[in-house]
């Protein structure tokens, strides 16, 4: 028994067919552009942009299927799953027409610019700010770690307009999200040297007084905190797909390695300290799984409350079954687990990106306890 639909199914299996002709030593443009044909891109947009009318149940599928064949498309959490989501809800209808059949159909992509060195998880500390210019906005501050940024034809930048509750008062400042053209003057970036391995590179952006037209900014100017989190709860979704795939891909190496790998009578695998952890780490994903299924069905049915609570604890959830699941899967392998052959060392680093970004665990443990718990804050 299975507690997906039929469509969920045949989805799922049609993208773990499209990740296994790509494998581990994918082309990531080859593949985003072949995803996108196929319709996997945009599964989550409105059918009258050219999307698949979906949501993050399929986008997620697709995003795991993908990453259980060692090929993630780690973008697919920026551009269609935030920025898309986002433009979705709450663009005009001239944003909509604009960006939504291109992230669809995978010929245009726009990165999400939210992190700032000195803010780190606290969006309300976020520095970025937009004043108005006559019928425009200038845009000034300093983003870090925002994907993708060099291969995005905009970035979707939160930044916080100066508003004057009253007369004299000092300025109030809202989170606001603006699109920002790559080419616009005086917006700038430097790649950050990583040690991770990843296809998409992560950069630093610095904004200097970028003058932006008045159709720049998404939605209403005083929604503030309503659609930057109908933006971040698709972003946790997504990253518990991201992970969940990554551990299986982890685990499948081991497993087929253990089923295989003969030094006494029986293979390694027939010994329950083999045996065991694997299959702790196996139910540990499956369990993430579900309550990523939980997170997404409550999004899409519009509960966006609930959808806060559980894309947390799915994200919480993911990251953890994710790195127990690598470190197994390497352990299992013993010298065999670093080589470049069985591509599970690289790993090692990739998996705790899911521990802690977007959000770290501990800030998902202070969410739950304050917001499910009800538990006073410490901060």
């Amino acid at each position: 028994m299975t507690i997906e639909s039929q469509e969920h199914i045949a989805l799922r299996a049609a993208v773990a067919a499209l990740g296994q002709r790509h494998g581990r030593g994918y082309e990531r443009e080859q593949l985003w552009a072949e995803a996108a044909k196929l319709g996997y891109l945009g599964v989550n947009l409105p059918e009258e942009h050219g999307g698949g009318g979906g949501g993050m149940a399929e986008l997620s599928i697709v995003l795991e299927e993908l990453g259980a064949a060692g090929c993630p498309l780690l973008m697919m959490v920026v551009s269609p799953a935030i920025c898309g989501t986002v433009i979705a809800r709450f663009g005009t209808q001239q944003q909509k027409e604009k960006w939504l059949p291109g992230l669809a159909d995978g010929t245009l992509t726009m990165a999400f610019g939210i992190t700032e060195p000195d803010a780190g998880s606290n969006s309300h500390r976020i520095t970025t700010t937009a004043r108005r210019d006559g019928d425009g906005w200038i845009l000034t501050g300093r983003k870090v770690f925002i994907s993708g940024v060099d291969i995005a034809d905009a970035t979707l930048v939160v930044g916080r307009t100066e508003t004057a509750s009253s007369p004299g008062a000092a300025p109030a400042l809202k989170p606001c999200l603006f699109i920002v053209p790559r080419d616009a003057e005086g917006f700038q970036r430097s790649q950050i040297d990583m040690e991770l391995q990843a296809q998409e590179k992560q950069f630093e952006l610095v904004l200097d007084d970028v003058r932006l037209p008045a159709d720049a900014l998404v939605g209403d100017e005083d929604a503030g905190l309503l659609q930057l989190f109908a933006g971040l709860n698709p972003e946790r979704i997504m990253t518990a797909a991201f992970a969940i795939g990554m551990g299986r891909y982890a685990l499948t190496r081991a497993i087929d390695y253990a089923k295989t790998r003969q030094v006494w009578r029986e293979p390694i695998g027939a010994h329950q300290a083999i045996a065991h952890p694997l299959a702790q780490a196996h139910i540990e994903l499956e369990l993430a799984r579900l309550m990523m299924q939980k997170a997404a069905a409550l999004y899409d049915a519009g509960d966006d409350i609930g959808a806060g609570e559980a894309a947390n604890m799915a994200k919480y959830a993911a990251g953890e079954a994710c790195v127990k699941a690598v470190d197994q899967s390497v352990h299992t392998l013993g010298g065999n687990g670093l080589t470049r052959e069985y591509g599970l060392a690289s790993l090692i680093t990739a998996a705790r990106v899911a521990r802690i970004a977007p959000v770290s665990r501990e800030m998902i443990l202070n969410y739950v306890s304050h917001q499910s718990l009800g538990l006073p804050k410490s901060y």
